[in-house]
């Protein structure tokens, strides 16, 4: 069994769009790939007002891999400590980026591929999400 987490736009499970930033979504959807239930939780982090990192918040609910669209070298190197396996390239809904993880489909997260690597066209004020 593994548990994912996806941000997420909103609160319609697998139906809600994959959100591109995964620290200011507002929502993550997890994803019990054994029953295949979701579930969706607020994002408390301090990105969004509360305390605590997202990595913090995925560790406390066992997620064991998330998908999301890309991220930074801090944030990977974050995930790596907390255990939690991180691919990116996640686009569509929810349901889309399962399915294409499922497929093989997307590519693990590394140092070498994170934020500068991910094509986003905005500034991060030197730092990603």
């Amino acid at each position: 069994m593994m548990k994912l987490c996806i941000p997420s736009m909103g609160q319609n499970g697998m139906e809600d769009t994959v959100g591109q930033h995964f620290g200011k979504v507002p929502y993550y959807t997890l994803y019990d790939t054994e029953t295949r239930e979701s579930s969706v939780i607020s994002n408390t982090s301090e990105h969004n007002g509360g305390t605590g990192l997202p990595p913090e918040i995925m560790a406390k609910e066992n997620v064991d891999v998330m998908l999301c669209g890309g991220l930074g070298k801090k944030a990977v190197d974050m995930f790596e400590q907390y255990g939690i396996d991180v691919f990116i390239g996640a686009t569509g809904s929810i349901q889309d980026a399962v399915a294409a993880w499922e497929a093989s489909k997307l590519s693990k997260a590394t140092r070498d591929n994170s934020c500068a690597g991910h094509g986003h066209d905005h500034d991060h004020d030197g730092h990603c999400h």
